[in-house]
């Protein structure tokens, strides 16, 4: 009985090596520049399916095609701009971290720019105002209702 319980164990680790081996993915490149190449597009490219995560960390099977596909264009000798281009055709907008700057996308680049002009200039006219504003002199009734007051005081 404890020959088969060894057996069984011997197998089953045997087995998980190969199966988390299984899950690496190895891509060979004869050039650095065009492995770095790919590990920079990859890295930019945001997993459709993942909440905010690269398709270059990401397990996701949609991940995975996508490090493919990248793969297959760059060795066909396709340039950066061309690869991203063909991904946010197939893929849509979403998968670049860094949005383009076109007219639809104005109001996401400028809003945060003006917001902060903005904020500047509330700064600097409430510095201003309040620079501006003397402190008004006492009136001679009130006045003399101060002094009242401060006597009051000082004879309890």
């Amino acid at each position: 009985m404890a020959i088969i319980r060894w057996i069984v164990t011997a197998m089953l680790l045997a087995t998980a090596g190969s199966v988390m081996a299984g899950g690496i993915e190895v891509r060979e490149f004869d050039d650095p520049v065009l492995e770095k190449r790919y590990r920079d597009l990859t890295a930019s490219m945001r997993c459709p399916l993942c909440e905010n995560q690269a398709i270059d960390d990401s397990d996701a099977p949609i991940s995975a095609d996508m490090r493919e596909r990248v793969y297959v264009l760059l060795n066909e000798g396709r340039a950066d701009i061309e690869i991203i281009n063909h991904m946010v055709q197939r893929f849509g907008d979403y998968i670049l971290y860094n949005p383009r700057l076109e007219n639809r996308t104005y109001l996401l680049w400028g809003l945060p720019i003006g917001l902060v002009v903005l904020g500047m200039l509330v700064v600097v006219l409430m510095v201003r105002a309040r620079r501006n504003a003397s402190a008004k002199a006492l009136s001679a009734e009130e006045r003399a209702r101060l002094d009242a007051l401060i006597n009051r005081e000082r004879s309890s």
